[in-house]
């Protein structure tokens, strides 16, 4: 016969404190460190989707340009469907997709900016990083040379590479005495206010500056591949540049992926550099697009679609760079 006793012990032991107990003495240690990290991913999930779902409500409105609030009333996915479509185009300081203009509308402007600066900048960064990666008298100095342009903020940055192309004050065009650069028909005699030609000054003003950040990142790439490996592939009779495409390249390639995935992100959201350099009338983009939207003509509505579409494109990229991150890890298996 049970006693009142016996039946508190056994509904302790099988109560729900003590299946939850069980139940996480049952976790590998890869599923109790998640469970640790969830309310911290739930934070981090709100934070971030929270203003993500805003922006969209708003892109569902029209733009209340005269009435008090700042949303009109609901239009569902007509702000999207006119943006597409060029309808827009006549209420927006520049197109947001035009391929006859692709210099001055801002989708095919951000593309042309990311994929042009990002390829140019990990080329600079592997062969910055490779030179880092080698022992020799001053390379402590090389480093620190090459992090310093990285290290200027966005505007000082912008004003320098205003001033250098700025007509009687910079030195690499003028309305005198054509440059090298002129005579050679790369830049004329105003090109801050020529979108092709600003456009070509932004790519190599972010290439100057963010390329040392695509050189730390693959360096550590780099020092974390196994010296004696190299050893193995000179006995083997391998030459340099076969060292270097069946060691290094793919050992370093999810370094490269990683940091070619942060200057996508951030080559996507350019907004600083390009209004101090020439301004976003004439090289516009995407983020260019959402402010003077917001700002200066208060067409919430249609700011929040092009600033949803923008988050939108980014979230491929990134979905995208994981996949090709995960095969590359797993060695395409």
């Amino acid at each position: 016969m049970s006693t009142p006793e016996g039946g508190v012990r056994d509904a302790e032991r099988s109560g729900p404190y003590v299946a939850a107990v069980r139940w996480v003495e049952n976790l590998s240690d890869t599923q109790f460190a998640y469970l640790l990290l969830t309310p911290v991913l739930l934070l981090l999930a709100l934070i971030a989707f929270w203003p993500l779902v805003t922006t969209f409500w708003m892109s569902l409105h029209a733009d209340n340009l005269l009435g008090s609030a700042p949303l009109g009333e609901f239009v569902g996915l007509r702000n999207y469907v006119e943006l597409l479509t060029g309808e827009r185009d006549a209420f927006i300081v520049r197109p947001f997709f035009d391929l006859n203009a692709p210099f001055t509308s801002a989708l095919t402007v951000t593309l042309i900016f990311t994929v042009v600066s990002v390829v140019f900048e990990t080329l600079v960064g592997f062969a910055q990083a490779l030179v880092l990666d080698q022992n020799f008298r001053g390379r402590r100095w090389v480093r620190v040379a090459i992090i310093i342009p990285w290290a200027v903020p966005i505007v000082i940055q912008g004003m320098i590479f205003y001033l250098l192309f700025q007509p009687g004050i910079g030195f690499l065009v003028s309305e005198q005495s054509p440059t090298i650069l002129q005579q050679l028909g790369i830049f004329g005699d105003t090109p801050l206010n020529n979108s092709v030609e600003s456009l070509i000054i932004l790519v190599v003003a972010d290439v100057w500056k963010t390329s040392a950040f695509m050189a730390l990142i693959i360096l550590a790439g780099l020092q974390s591949v196994d010296r004696s490996l190299y050893d193995v592939g000179r006995v083997a009779g391998a030459s340099r540049f076969q060292q270097f495409k069946l060691i290094t390249l793919p050992l370093v390639l999810p370094s490269v992926l990683v940091a070619m995935l942060f200057r996508t992100i951030g080559a996507m959201r350019v907004y600083g550099l390009i209004e101090t350099v020439s301004g976003c009338n004439t090289v516009p983009s995407l983020s260019c697009l959402v402010v003077t939207s917001f700002q200066e003509s208060r067409m919430y509505g249609t700011s929040a679609a092009v600033a949803f579409i923008t988050a939108a494109l980014i979230g491929v990229v990134v979905s995208i760079y994981i996949v090709k991150y995960a095969d590359t890890d797993t060695g395409g298996a």
